[in-house]
C-alpha cells in the first residue's frame, strides 16, 4: 500500500530553497558571463540616457535593458508581471541590479523614450552577430529573405463582432436582393471596413494569417539560419523617409493588397539595411511570390548587387517556339528535334566584355576521356544528332535580357527547389517573435511602446546567438529556454 505524506507549507519552502539554493545562479550567471553590455549598447545610447535633464535618474540604463530581456528570454507576457517576479525573487533583482523595482509607468517611460536608441543597440547586435552566423554557415549567412507581417492592437475594431456584423448585414442584403455567389461578401466587407482605427490612424488595416485586423505592420529580413537582420516598423518616419512609396486606396481585395503593399517597400527596406550594415555583403535573396516583377529583378541583381534572386512565379513564362531551341515555361531551351527534352544546363560562361552568359548543352550529351590526350571532352550520344559537332548542340542565353526567366539561377531545377525551403526561416521568427517574445495579445495602442517591443525581441534573440557562441553550443541560437529548463 502506498503511503501518503501531507505536504506542509515548510516542505513546499524548503523544497523550493533547495532548488534556488543548488540552480538560481547557474544560468543567470551565464548570462553575467557571457554578456559584455559596454560592447552591446552603443555609447550614443548611454549619453542619451545620463544626459542630465533636471533630477539624476532613479534607475539604472543596464538593470532597465537586463530586466526587458529576462522578460523575452523567460515569455513573460505583460510588464506587470514581470515587475511581480522582480519583486518576488531576489535572484533575478540581484541579476539586474535593482535595488528597488521600478514600477509600470518607469518601464513604459523607458520604452517610449528610447527606441531610436533601441534601434541603435538593435543594429549594433547585428553587426556582432554576423561574424558568427558566417562562422556556423556561410552559405545561409548570405541569404537575405525577407516578409511583413503585423502586430496587432488593443482597439474596437478588432473585436470580432466588428466584421462579423458588418458581414452578416452583406450577407443579408445580398439574400434580399437575390444576388448570386459571384458577389464575395467578404471581399465586399474588408472594401467597406475603415482603412484605420478610430483611436489612432497609424494602426492600420491588415490581413493577417487569414483573418481581418487592425495592425502596426512591420518587416522582417532574417538570414537562412534564422536569425533576424533586420527589422522596419512602418511608421510614418519610414514614410516620409521613402517618399517613393505611394500609398494608394485599398481594393476589394485583401490579398493584392497585401501583395502591393510588400512589392512596394522591399528595394526601400534592402537599401536601408545595406547602407546601415556596410560589412554585410549578401549574395542570395529569397521572398514569395508577390515580388515576382521585372522591375524587382532588375533592382535586386544589379543595382542591390545580389547573384541570385529566388522568387516563385506569379504567371508562368511565356514559351518561345521560334527560337533556334524551344524556350518552355522555365526559361529552358529544349532539343530542336523533342521538345519534351530540356538541355542540360552547364552554368554561366563569362565573356570579355563582362556580360555573362548561361549556357545549355545537348540533353544526351556525356563527358568521355579521350585515350591519346587523357582529357575530357563532351561527346553527344544523339542517334539523331542536330549538328554536325562531336559535342552536340550548344544554346546561350543572356539573362540581363530577362531577368525575371533568368534570376541567377535556373527555375525548377534542384538548386532552386532546395534553396528556396530556407524561406520559412523569416515566417518561424516572425511566429517566435509573436509568440515566446509575447508580442501577439499585448493589451496595447501605443506606436511607440509596440515599437519598442519588437526592437527587444529583436535584441534578445541577437542576445541568444551571442550567448550560445560563447558557451560553444550553437544548437541554442535560436533559443535559450533549454538552458532555462
Amino acid at each position: 500500500m502506498i503511503t501518503r505524506k501531507q505536504l506542509s507549507f515548510q516542505d513546499i519552502y524548503e523544497d523550493c530553497r533547495e532548488q534556488f539554493k543548488n540552480d538560481k545562479y547557474k544560468f543567470l550567471a551565464m548570462l553575467d558571463d557571457c554578456l559584455d553590455f559596454d560592447e552591446i549598447v552603443p555609447p550614443t545610447f548611454r549619453y542619451n540616457f545620463y544626459q542630465l535633464k533636471g533630477r539624476p535618474r532613479e534607475y539604472e540604463l543596464y538593470p532597465m535593458l537586463k530586466a526587458l530581456l529576462l522578460q523575452r528570454i523567460f515569455s513573460v507576457p505583460t510588464d506587470t508581471l514581470l515587475l511581480t517576479f522582480l519583486r518576488f525573487s531576489a535572484e533575478l533583482r540581484e541579476f539586474c541590479g535593482f535595488r528597488i523595482v521600478p514600477d509600470a509607468s518607469k518601464i513604459t517611460r523607458f520604452k517610449q523614450g528610447f527606441v531610436s536608441d533601441l534601434q541603435s543597440t538593435f543594429d549594433n547586435l547585428v553587426d556582432i552577430t554576423e561574424p558568427i552566423c558566417q562562422k556556423l554557415d556561410k552559405h545561409k549567412a548570405d541569404m537575405v529573405i525577407f516578409d511583413t507581417s503585423g502586430i496587432e492592437a488593443w482597439v474596437t475594431e478588432n473585436n470580432p463582432k466588428f466584421a462579423n456584423k458588418l458581414i452578416k448585414q452583406i450577407k443579408s442584403w445580398k439574400k434580399s436582393q437575390g444576388i448570386d455567389d459571384s458577389v464575395d461578401p467578404y471581399k465586399v466587407a474588408y472594401s467597406k471596413m475603415p482603412s484605420h482605427a478610430e483611436a489612432n490612424p497609424a494602426i492600420k488595416q491588415m490581413y493577417i494569417n487569414g483573418h481581418f485586423c487592425y495592425a502596426y505592420k512591420f518587416g522582417m529580413i532574417t538570414n537562412g539560419l534564422g536569425i533576424v537582420r533586420d527589422i522596419t516598423f512602418y511608421n510614418k518616419e519610414f514614410l516620409e523617409a521613402h517618399p517613393e512609396i505611394i500609398v494608394e486606396k485599398k481594393t476589394d481585395s485583401p490579398d493584392e493588397d497585401k501583395t502591393l503593399a510588400d512589392a512596394k517597400a522591399l528595394i526601400p527596406v534592402l537599401k536601408d539595411f545595406l547602407t546601415k550594415h556596410p560589412l554585410i555583403n549578401p549574395k542570395i535573396f529569397l521572398g514569395d511570390s508577390a515580388f515576382d516583377s521585372g522591375s524587382i529583378y532588375k533592382a535586386l541583381l544589379t543595382e542591390l548587387g545580389f547573384e541570385k534572386a529566388f522568387i516563385p512565379l506569379k504567371t508562368k513564362l511565356l514559351k518561345i517556339e521560334d527560337a533556334d531551341c524551344p524556350i518552355n515555361e522555365h526559361g529552358v531551351p529544349s532539343c530542336p528535334k523533342d521538345r519534351s527534352m530540356p538541355m542540360k544546363y552547364e552554368g554561366i560562361a563569362p565573356r570579355k566584355s563582362g556580360i555573362n552568359r548561361m549556357k545549355f548543352v545537348c540533353p544526351k550529351m556525356k563527358w568521355q576521356k579521350d585515350v591519346a590526350t587523357g582529357k575530357y571532352r563532351r561527346v553527344t550520344l544523339c542517334e539523331n544528332p542536330c549538328t554536325s559537332s562531336i559535342s552536340g548542340r550548344m544554346f546561350f542565353v543572356y539573362p540581363e535580357k530577362d531577368l525575371r526567366a533568368y534570376p541567377g539561377v535556373i527555375r525548377d531545377s534542384d538548386e532552386f527547389k532546395e534553396t528556396y525551403k530556407n524561406r520559412g526561416t523569416v515566417e518561424h521568427s516572425i511566429s517566435y517573435f509573436k509568440d515566446s517574445y509575447g508580442l501577439a495579445g499585448k493589451k496595447s495602442r501605443c506606436e511607440k511602446t509596440t515599437h519598442a517591443d519588437l526592437l527587444l525581441a529583436g535584441i534578445t534573440q541577437l542576445i541568444t546567438v551571442v550567448v550560445a557562441d560563447k558557451i560553444h553550443q550553437h544548437q541554442y541560437i535560436r533559443s535559450l529556454k533549454p538552458l532555462v529548463a
